[in-house]
């Protein structure tokens, strides 16, 4: 088998982690450990996040001419990338938190919702509260004032009946 051959498969398997996908990070995994590593992948695996190692020439051909393109330029020396779904902030929210038990991983860049952000910038996208939270915090400040409605009112119905 030529080369060419042995590559293609593994191009179109980093082609359709991307495909579809709603947020990327690239992240820089040197001097790890087998166990900080594992507790990553196993923090990245809860949160349906596919986390890989690939060749950067690899992600090169397999990101060409879609919104990931901007990884290029950062596609240099160890590289692993976490891509997400379905949660466009989940890698780097979940690279971000575990880097500050493990400082060894560093965050190169990351793409979400197709815009370009350097390391700075996804770390800032990090602090910010996943979908979910987001949701409960909503519907926990629209419930507020209507408690606060029926339980004066209840009052009030108690005092008359009194």
């Amino acid at each position: 088998m030529a080369k060419v051959e042995l590559k293609a498969p593994i191009i179109e398997e980093i082609k359709s982690h991307f495909d579809g996908a709603e947020g990327a990070v690239l992240a820089d995994y040197r001097g790890l450990t087998v166990a900080e590593d594992t507790e990553l992948r196993s923090k990245l695996r809860e949160a349906n996040v596919i986390y890989k190692v690939y060749k950067n020439t690899y992600i090169k051909r397999a990101i060409e001419g879609t919104k990931f393109e901007g990884f290029k330029d950062s596609l240099e020396g160890p590289t692993a990338v976490a891509i997400s779904k379905t949660d466009a902030t989940a890698p780097a929210r979940i690279i971000s938190k575990f880097a500050k038990t493990a400082p060894k991983i560093e965050i190169k860049c990351g793409i979400v919702e197709g815009t370009f952000y350097d390391s700075n910038a996804i770390k800032a996208i990090a602090e910010i509260p996943g979908r979910d939270e987001l949701l409960s915090r909503l519907l926990g400040s629209l419930k507020s004032p209507i408690t606060n409605m029926v339980r004066v009112m209840n009052q009030i119905a108690e005092k008359k009946e009194a």
